[in-house]
């Protein structure tokens, strides 16, 4: 092995060190960053609110419901039953 062919390779792995930069001088400071929102984002922003704030219950169809078992007259179609637990039963599988 070469001796001299060793700091060869070492002097290309010791780079030059870098260099301290200067700040730019006559250039103005940035103002702040601004959003605007347009009007169809606010009454998106208005629509969202709104159904998060919505109950996912709809009481007037539960109180409907309830009246009419309590009254005895709540009648299930069979059919409209099965159909639906099939579906449901067959969506699993």
């Amino acid at each position: 092995m070469r001796i001299d062919t060793l700091s060869q390779v070492a002097q290309l792995y010791n780079t030059s060190k870098p260099t301290r930069t200067n700040k730019t001088s006559g250039v103005a400071p940035m103002g702040k960053d601004e959003f605007q929102m347009s009007a169809a984002g606010r009454d998106f922003q208005i629509a969202k609110q709104a159904v998060a704030e919505a109950s996912d219950i709809r009481e007037d169809k539960v109180a409907e419901v309830k009246s009419q078992i309590n009254s005895g007259n709540y009648n299930v179609d069979t059919e409209d039953f099965a159909s639906v637990l099939f579906n449901a039963y067959n969506s699993r599988l």
